[in-house]
């Protein structure tokens, strides 16, 4: 397959005056193939959420011990300057998609904002087409309805809860099926659910390893996407994970953040070694990322990094991305600056699938591939964009334009916190600022500018991709719906309230 590098909409920004919206759409051009295109290894992805990027141990994180993450990472490229959006939903669609969550339609994790437009194609819907076997373990998050469920955008293989996490209840279509805890949950395994004993994220890791062990004697490659709702909120860990994290001086929340990672490593340490002991290590590509910045672990180390999740600081958005393909990428660390949006013409590109007109044209991302056969490599600098969205429901998105949104390309971060109808522009050199500290914007108001139009680019074009602003849900949680025509029983009057799509 010829190489796609994959130009977005920020790197056709080339002057300090405004683009014609017909320069925003990502233009594919066709580069030679490298050694790594059209290799057609299986793929595993694993993706965890709410851990942040200092949420490692080999990232200098004093208390907190991840091993088999470790080792993972120094066997691969690592991404340092990577990243993703500030919460959930908006990254599983960009990663999905290869374009920002708002040409998606999500501007949410709920009411209906989560949901992925029908008229994206997905990863997996690609894989598909080029001879893959695709499985999801663990959390969708981008639409709970039947059309919008993962087995209709592309996956084989589905084994998952519902809404943002085991338990939630959210007004309209977003929620999980009823009393659904961390321990024991009913899981919705290709369209039915499966009562299950043990916790949740074992069972994600047990139901994948199963489904890969199926795979082995196919001739067909699989993509296993395996998508743990941990380590996030409520803080649940297994109490003998959260035991090693006892007695050092940590908040109870932290203590059983800390054991939730715990378990995703040593999970995430036993399905290499079946890898391995399968004989297919050399033929898989493993990918590891977190979903945004952190949360209960930055009160603890924070890599340095200014914010958190759901701020538009280097700290919301910064991520862990480790790629690593034993015998065909060297490990290495590459400071390129590279995203999420970039997931989706990398895997295409090394699963040897050429992208249609429709798909070439959605994808705003740059593959990765020649990154990822030479991590120093020529990079063209560009801009992401990051916004937060979440404004309130059916408000005007122009209210909340400035709102904890930001732009940046290699060396300078343009960010507006607290802005709303007007933006409160403040800037930073990442060379020589990298925790954020100083707001130099006065003495580079030319920067600012150019970054400025690019963010007004951005917003003009995304506007009217927002498809899902005044969507009315349904009366009852498809999941919740699902589950008791299965099981018998209906809502509580308490459960119907809290699922009223007229509700804010």
């Amino acid at each position: 397959m010829k190489r796609m590098k994959l130009l977005s909409f920020a790197c056709l920004f080339v002057s300090q005056m405004a683009l014609p919206v017909a320069l925003l759409v990502a233009l594919p051009v066709a580069l030679p193939a490298g050694p790594l295109s059209g290799k057609r290894p299986n793929i595993l992805f694993i993706l965890t959420d709410d851990q942040g990027y200092g949420d490692i141990s080999a990232h200098g994180n004093p208390i907190l011990k991840t091993p088999n993450l470790d080792k993972l990472r120094s066997e691969g490229v690592r991404f340092t300057d990577f990243h993703v959006s500030p919460t959930c939903s908006p990254t599983r669609s960009a990663l999905m998609t290869g374009r920002h969550e708002f040409r998606n339609g999500v501007t949410h994790t709920i009411l209906e904002r989560e949901r992925l437009t029908l008229s994206a194609t997905t990863i997996a819907q690609v894989l598909q087409t080029g001879g893959y076997r695709t499985g999801i373990f663990g959390k969708w998050h981008l639409g709970d309805e039947a059309e919008y469920q993962p087995n209709r955008r592309g996956f084989d293989e589905v084994y998952i809860h519902g809404g943002g996490g085991i338990g939630q209840t959210y007004p309209g279509s977003c929620g999980d099926a009823p009393g659904n805890k961390y321990f024991d949950p009913a899981i919705l395994h290709n369209g039915k659910f499966e009562k299950t004993g043990g916790y949740c994220a074992d069972l994600y890791f047990q139901q994948a390893t199963k489904w890969i062990e199926s795979q082995r004697s196919e001739s067909k490659p699989f993509f296993a996407y395996i998508a743990s709702n941990t380590p996030h909120g409520p803080y649940i860990a297994r109490p003998e994970d959260k035991a090693l994290y006892e007695g050092k001086g940590l908040a109870a929340d932290t203590e059983n953040f800390f054991g939730m990672l715990h378990n995703i490593d040593q999970n995430v340490g036993k399905l290499l070694a079946k890898l391995d002991e399968w004989g297919i290590e050399k033929n898989t590509l493993v990918v590891f990322m977190n979903d945004n910045g952190g949360t209960a672990g930055v009160k603890v180390f924070n890599a340095g990094m200014r914010g958190s999740k759901g701020s538009s600081w280097i700290g919301g958005t910064r991520a862990s991305s480790f790629w690593r393909w034993s015998g065909s990428i060297q490990p290495a660390d590459c400071g390129a600056l590279t995203a999420h949006i970039d997931f989706f013409p990398t895997l295409a590109e090394i699963a040897g699938v050429a992208l249609n007109d429709s798909s070439s044209t959605q994808v705003e991302g740059r593959s990765l591939v020649s990154l990822l056969e030479n991590p120093n490599s020529n990079w063209a600098d560009r801009i992401l964009v990051t916004h937060l969205g979440r404004w309130p429901k059916f408000a005007d998105p122009n209210d909340s334009k400035y709102k904890a949104c930001s732009v940046r390309n290699a060396r300078w971060h343009l960010v507006s916190e607290r802005g709303a109808v007007e933006p409160k522009w403040e800037l930073f050199c990442l060379e020589a600022d990298p925790g954020e500290k100083t707001d130099v914007a006065e003495r580079h108001s030319e920067v600012v500018q150019e970054l400025a139009i690019a963010f007004e680019n951005f917003w003009f074009d995304s506007l009217p991709k927002m498809v899902n602003e005044k969507v009315v849900g349904p009366s009852i949680n498809p999941f919740q719906e699902i589950y008791y025509r299965q099981f018998g029983g209906v809502p509580t009057a308490e459960d119907l309230a809290k699922m009223d799509p007229n509700s804010k």
